[in-house]
């Protein structure tokens, strides 16, 4: 058994592949906020690309953590010189391991925050990034407003050198660039987010407005934050992948990472102080990533929430079980064609029928084994971004939006806390305990869940919405997910 770390890397296996660079000769470049996995299979490998090609080598990664969470991948990484080893898991049972040396560094910024804000101060440091997750961004669901007052922001706020937050972090380093007259960085945001830079753009600002307004201007005219579309397939490290390094590789890793092979990056060309050549490996840099956001975000993110509440109330636990399911890959084909495309804009080169039946494969990787719980984890951050505006959008043209609202109604029984078998659910949300109470009086109050306009605005008012989410809801109670699936087959248009 061989321990990773960099003294190891001439002793791996044959099959592992490793950095063919010298990482003594990377230097900081990037910081980035929330190095879980996706960070580790997307950002990270396409440096590791790059970096292989004797490129890159200024724009090493220094990873920060700010969530309690964070302490564990910090020891992790720190245990083995920052390395870490990318599966990659193909259909077919081929698995691809490979090491990643593009992470340089990684700090706990509650551990001391004064030097994770010196580090962005340095000039060197030319881009911030950002994966913390739909909800890391503080906004409101429905009206996309900052949230001036969540208690790590008032915090923060008073507490101007010592933050411990993302906000309070970034800014205070900002503001330290300004004040010595030096350039800023980019702050990229790589997360499922609509817009997900012009997001970060409205949040930061709101945030330093809120501390000084002079920042605040200055952050919006001088500091960019480009917008990205970012899709890889990357489910939580699970103990058996530990241990199939082990075993088939001989490789001692605490914490790889585990992802299809199918990845795609698409950003908005406009930094502040250069970046890496991403398009040498195969980064689409574009002038308008909103096309290609959307796609994604309403076919890919919003049909994980088509396939997860309805697979778990059946009884499935991974993905792949419910896309090689005939009955659960038509409702998911149906609503993609039929609900989601007639929003999208026509893409040049993109063929969506093709991209539609591509997601079914990449979900069936029956490889991947990503779990249904991952998927309906944090709903009340993902609903209302990626399928909602499906909802609206198709309300507004008169459009099929039955099968998105049986979706809505899927989620809300899912939040009941108990499956079509009796076994109790562990719902993931940082609003879990109050939408569990209010699924409670589903029976006596059907339209509870849809009730809460915090979530849903003014849904619940429209008469389509509400009739195709009240049958969908009593189907699932009196008949069960399956049987309610057959009967959305055969309504066509008839909302």
């Amino acid at each position: 058994m061989t321990r990773l770390n960099t003294d190891n890397l001439g002793r791996l296996a044959p099959a592992v592949a490793v950095p063919a660079y010298d990482r003594g000769a990377v230097s900081a470049g990037i910081v980035h906020f929330g190095v879980g996995g996706f960070h580790r299979a997307h950002q990270a490998m396409y440096l590791d690309d790059l970096m292989n090609r004797g490129q890159a080598l200024d724009w090493g990664i220094v990873g920060v953590g700010v969530m309690p969470g964070d302490r564990r991948m910090q020891e992790a990484l720190a245990a083995q010189d920052h390395l870490y080893t990318l599966v990659v898991k193909h259909p077919d049972g081929e698995v691809a391991p490979r090491v990643i040396g593009s992470i340089i560094d990684y700090r706990y910024a509650l551990d001391d925050p004064e030097a994770v804000i010196e580090t962005m101060a340095d000039p060197a440091i030319r881009i911030v990034s950002l994966t913390v997750t739909e909800g890391g961004y503080n906004f409101h669901p429905v009206s996309g407003e900052f949230d001036l007052g969540n208690a790590d922001v008032r915090h923060d706020l008073a507490n101007l050198a010592a933050p411990r937050t993302t906000f309070g972090l970034i800014t205070e380093a900002l503001s330290r660039r300004r004040e010595r007259g030096l350039a800023p960085f980019t702050v990229m945001s790589c997360d499922n987010i609509q817009g997900n830079g012009e997001v970060a753009h409205r949040m930061f600002t709101a945030f330093a407005r809120a501390r000084e307004a002079g920042l605040a201007a200055w952050i919006e005219a001088e500091v960019p934050f480009p917008n990205s579309m970012v899709d890889r397939i990357t489910p939580v490290t699970m103990a058996a992948d530990i241990e199939e390094l082990a075993t088939r590789f001989a490789l001692e890793d605490a914490w790889p990472v585990v992802c299809e092979p199918f990845t795609q990056w698409v950003l908005e060309d406009r930094f502040a102080a250069g970046r890496p050549a991403f398009e040498d490996v195969g980064v689409q840099v574009v002038d308008d990533v909103e096309p290609f956001e959307l796609m994604k975000l309403r076919l890919l993110n919003a049909s994980h929430q088509a396939l997860c509440y309805f697979g778990y109330l059946a009884g499935y636990r991974y993905a792949h079980e419910v896309c090689q399911d005939p009955l659960f890959v038509d409702f998911l084909l149906d609503y993609m064609a039929r609900e989601a495309t007639p929003t999208l804009a026509p893409l040049p080169g993109i063929d969506l029928d093709d991209y539609r039946h591509t997601l079914i494969q990449r979900f069936a990787n029956p490889e991947i084994k990503d779990t249904l719980a991952r998927l309906c984890a944090e709903s009340s951050d993902r609903i209302p971004k990626w399928l909602l505006p499906v909802i609206r959008e198709q309300l507004a043209r008169g459009g099929e939006m039955h099968r998105a609202a049986a979706v809505v109604a899927s989620w809300a029984r899912y939040a009941e806390g108990r499956d079509e078998q009796g076994e109790p659910i562990e719902v993931v949300d940082r609003l879990g305990d109050e939408l569990m109470a209010i699924a409670a009086h589903h029976h006596e109050t059907p339209t509870a869940f849809i009730d809460n306009r915090e979530l849903f605005g003014h849904l619940v008012d429209d008469e389509r919405f509400r009739q195709a989410y009240l049958a969908a809801l009593a189907s699932l109670h009196e008949h069960g997910a399956r049987a309610t699936l057959k009967a959305l087959a055969t309504t066509r248009g008839g909302d």
